[in-house]
């Protein structure tokens, strides 16, 4: 029988090229999303579900998962990819935003895995692979709420590890560097006030910066999605996987500095001074 995976925002970037690729390499494929009756390609593929799941609307969740239980008896493996990010300075974003922030990259993805938990735990395995990012581990300035997530799914991720070990259920962690991607798409959301004046050239850097750094720097979103397939199917108790080279560049070089340092490293990256 084919193994099942279940993955979170499907409709574009990383999240569609899983679903690719775990579909290329045999496996049925859950794939999730606000707006399936927007999608094409995918639900003209055998073994691929197409299926409305939004991470803030529990009752989608709920329907998502029976709906993939019912077409393929099992889920083997659930890929919490869905998320964005939201930058710009704290004081000038509205509450609103902050709170659909924590809702979809953190409150979302806790839903979605305590929604299959009771699966796996009846099946005695499953492994569950958070899409966290580089930024979960390193930050850049004017991402507070961004990485404040990341952060977090860090956290929960490593200590979800331990709490499920004993029920055969593996937690996984992949840290993308920049993936290329439209950097002023969907999965990126800026807040500025321009009335605002003391920030604005900490602003003027950081949009100045951090979309060539993605894009020059990033690896393509199909390169990333082969480290999502070797976490969810390697086998192995490692908890972190770091996805790009630009990752491992800025993952060693927090390891090997002292807070001074690096902090002086990321200014003088964003001509902050």
């Amino acid at each position: 029988m084919n193994k099942t995976v279940l993955i979170t925002g499907t409709s574009s970037g990383l999240g569609r090229e899983t679903a690719l690729l775990f579909h290329a390499k045999g496996w049925n494929v859950v794939a999730t999303m606000r707006a399936p009756e927007r999608e094409t390609h995918l639900c003209s593929l055998e073994r691929v579900l197409v299926t409305h799941l939004d991470v803030e609307d529990s009752a989608s969740i709920t329907s998502a998962v029976d709906a993939a239980l019912a077409r393929f008896g099992r889920v083997d493996v659930l890929v919490n990819n869905a998320g964005y990010g939201a930058y710009g300075p704290l004081e000038a974003t509205p509450m609103d935003k902050i709170r659909r922030q924590f809702e979809v990259n953190v409150l979302g993805l806790l839903a979605t895995t305590k929604a299959l938990l009771p699966h796996f735990r009846g099946n005695g395995a499953g492994t569950i692979v958070n899409i966290s990012s580089v930024g979960g581990r390193i930050t850049f300035p004017l991402g507070t709420l961004y990485h404040g997530t990341k952060f977090a799914v860090e956290g929960l991720s490593e200590s979800l590890h331990y709490e499920l070990a004993p029920l055969g259920v593996r937690v996984k962690v992949v840290e993308p560097g920049g993936i290329r991607t439209d950097f002023g798409g969907r999965s990126f959301d800026f807040t500025n006030d321009p009335e605002l004046s003391e920030y604005q050239p900490l602003v003027d850097a950081v949009v100045g910066q951090l979309g060539p750094m993605m894009d020059q720097g990033g690896s393509d979103a199909d390169a990333v999605a082969e480290v999502v397939f070797e976490a969810a199917t390697d086998d192995a108790d490692t908890l972190r996987y770091i996805a790009g080279a630009d990752a491992v560049a800025l993952l060693d070089a927090r390891r090997t500095s002292d807070d001074e340092t690096f902090f002086a490293g990321i200014r003088d990256s964003f001509v902050v001074r």
